[in-house]
């Protein structure tokens, strides 16, 4: 790291401290304002570019008819409205994903409902799917002027009965037709009631036809952490069986094990999905047993806890095309982005690798100087 970066780096961390000061989701909602400006200006844009982005061939790759410039993208949470779609690419990420978004707005879960875990570099939430509904995202995701791609993460109504949730999807998938460049069936949110009892193969296999019949965007499939092992592997041989593009491991987690934040205060929070660090080791568990079920069958986008570029190779290694973000970019901003593909392309180097896609699932320890 030379002395700009450790100056940028610090000046971040000083700015961090004040921004905890303020209650998250109102520090969230001012961070995505001033997003929504970089996003309508050419001009910030463009010195984003130079500061974040890492301009190298061999990080980019075509996956299911879609050039990604850069494996680590924005994973959905943050841009729950696409409001900020311009802005993702300019600060360094190759690509992102908005929402979870549902076929009608609804208010999510009532406040407080975001939560900082700093000592375990955490976040606690129960938003619930709070977004303005499908239509309205779907005409920014219209002019949109960013080259990266940009995913659609979909998820059921609050009120729509597991039973026809089906119909959510699949209205959801109608309406954004190719505004988006690839969709998500989010079926692992443990904070809208019954959601996760969709990703049982019974009642995931009509979800998932119901949004093929409608939209031939390529297709993803959300999954939690804290499904057991044989459940993972029945979701892995539904999606192999229904021809989708991959699936995305994994979503925020319920348990509490393991955390260094007072368990007495962290109770008193009450319910909602843990993402960041705490979620990692479980995440790559699950991504190594999905890429053992699966092999090249599926496209894999691990993403939970991924907080440097050693753990970003070693998901990649395991049989990642893809890895995601969103906790890991409120500690450490977007240097964070900037650092882990410079960690990769720096691998790529040292392994003698043209292109990433040579370092999916090869199991190559990360080299050191």
């Amino acid at each position: 790291m030379n002395a700009i970066d450790s100056f940028r780096s610090a000046a971040y961390n000083v700015a961090l401290k004040q921004m905890f000061r303020i209650p998250p989701e109102r520090i969230h909602g001012l961070m995505s304002r001033g997003l929504e400006c970089v996003s309508s200006s050419e001009a910030a844009q463009a010195v984003l570019r130079k500061l974040f982005v890492v301009d190298e061939p061999s990080l980019a790759q075509d996956i299911a008819g879609i050039h990604f410039p850069r494996p680590l993208g924005l994973a959905a949470g943050f841009d729950k409205d696409a409001k900020e779609l311009n802005a993702w690419g300019p600060l360094g990420f190759g690509y992102a994903e908005v929402g979870t978004l549902t076929s009608i707005n609804q208010p999510g879960n009532p406040t407080p409902r975001l939560f900082r875990l700093p000592a375990d570099r955490a976040i606690l939430n129960r938003m619930g799917f709070n977004n303005e509904g499908i239509t309205a995202a779907t005409q920014r995701l219209r002019i949109r002027t960013t080259p990266e791609p940009i995913g659609v993460n979909l998820g059921k109504w609050k009120r729509t009965d597991a039973a026809v949730a089906h119909n959510d999807y699949r209205n959801s998938a109608q309406t954004v037709g190719d505004a988006a460049d690839y969709l998500v069936i989010n079926v692992s949110s443990p904070n809208t009631p019954g959601l996760r009892d969709l990703q049982a193969v019974e009642t995931l296999r009509p979800i998932v036809e119901s949004v093929q019949a409608v939209n031939d965007r390529p297709l993803f499939v959300k999954i939690a952490p804290d499904l057991s092992d044989a459940d993972i592997l029945a979701v892995t041989d539904l999606a192999i069986e229904l021809g989708i593009t991959g699936l995305i491991a994994t979503n925020t987690t319920i348990s509490r094990d393991g955390l260094a934040t007072d368990s007495t205060y962290v109770a008193a929070l009450g319910a909602g999905g843990v993402s960041g660090a705490p979620v990692a080791a479980r995440s790559l568990e699950v991504l190594r047993l999905i890429a053992e079920r699966a092999g090249n069958k599926l496209v894999l986008v691990s993403v939970g806890g991924i907080e440097t570029s050693e753990q970003a190779w070693e998901r990649i290694t395991a049989g990642a095309s893809l890895i995601q973000g969103y906790t890991p970019f409120i500690y450490g901003g977007p240097d964070w982005v900037r650092d882990i593909h410079r960690g990769i392309a720096g691998q790529l180097k040292a392994h003698g690798l043209a292109s990433i896609s040579e370092a999916v699932g090869s199991k190559l320890e990360w080299k050191r100087n």
